[in-house]
């Protein structure tokens, strides 16, 4: 049975986004989506909440922060905390049997990209590279991002890198359904990316976002896990 995953998005626990629970449940049935990873930065809090809403079709995921660039985990159950040496944040992360991927390594756009030295050092620990990243401002990272890859024998995923709910599904991967960390490592070996790259207004709502939020925007309590 062949799923449509999409595996990287955030919610509004991550500073750059306002998405909602219910926003991402009613765009992944409108786009079919089968499953989706929720991906927030350096936390599982809207992984976990979106998670009790539809439980086979959540993927707890983390974007988690090191100090030599970001980690994506797969199927984890705590927080990797934000700011450990990517050596530390490998171990805590593998001892939750998680299935990690770096992502966007090589978009030197963002403040926490990866040095290629310091990729070369954890490509023995890690189990993929985010080949294609929606929001890429150019195509060379993602180019760079594959034939590190291929270099490498790693698994290729892939994600939207969704902070709205119109960049949702843009970039997905069709491979057979997986349940965990292993069973995922043996289906995106199988997967194949169907990748859009997005527009450059989503660079504005991730700046409309941290706005809103400076000023004391909060979420409804319908979707608080107050």
């Amino acid at each position: 049975m062949m799923i449509r995953v999409e595996l990287h998005c955030h919610t509004y626990h991550s500073i750059d986004s306002l998405m909602l629970p219910e926003q991402i449940l009613k765009t992944i049935d409108q786009k079919g989506i089968d499953r989706i990873a929720i991906t927030d930065h350096n936390s599982i809090e809207g992984a976990l909440e979106l998670a009790s809403l539809a439980p086979d079709r959540i993927i707890v995921g983390e974007e988690v922060k090191t100090t030599e660039g970001e980690l994506i985990a797969y199927f984890i159950k705590e927080s990797v905390p934000k700011n450990l040496s990517s050596m530390e944040a490998i171990k805590a992360l593998r001892a939750q049997k998680a299935f990690i991927s770096v992502p966007h390594p090589f978009d030197q756009e963002r403040s926490n990209h990866w040095e290629e030295e310091h990729l070369e050092e954890i490509v023995h620990l890690i189990d993929a590279i985010e080949v294609f990243n929606s929001r890429t401002l150019t195509r060379e990272p993602n180019r760079m991002a594959k034939a590190f890859a291929a270099r490498h024998n790693l698994l290729e995923t892939a994600g939207s890198d969704a902070h709205t709910t119109g960049e949702i599904g843009r970039t997905t991967i069709m491979c057979p359904k997986f349940e965990d960390a292993e069973s995922m490592r043996q289906a995106i070996a199988q997967g194949e990316i169907h990748a859009k790259r997005s527009r450059l207004w989503v660079y504005f709502s991730s700046a409309r976002a941290m706005y809103k939020k400076s000023k004391g925007w909060e979420p409804p309590p319908s979707v608080s896990l107050e």
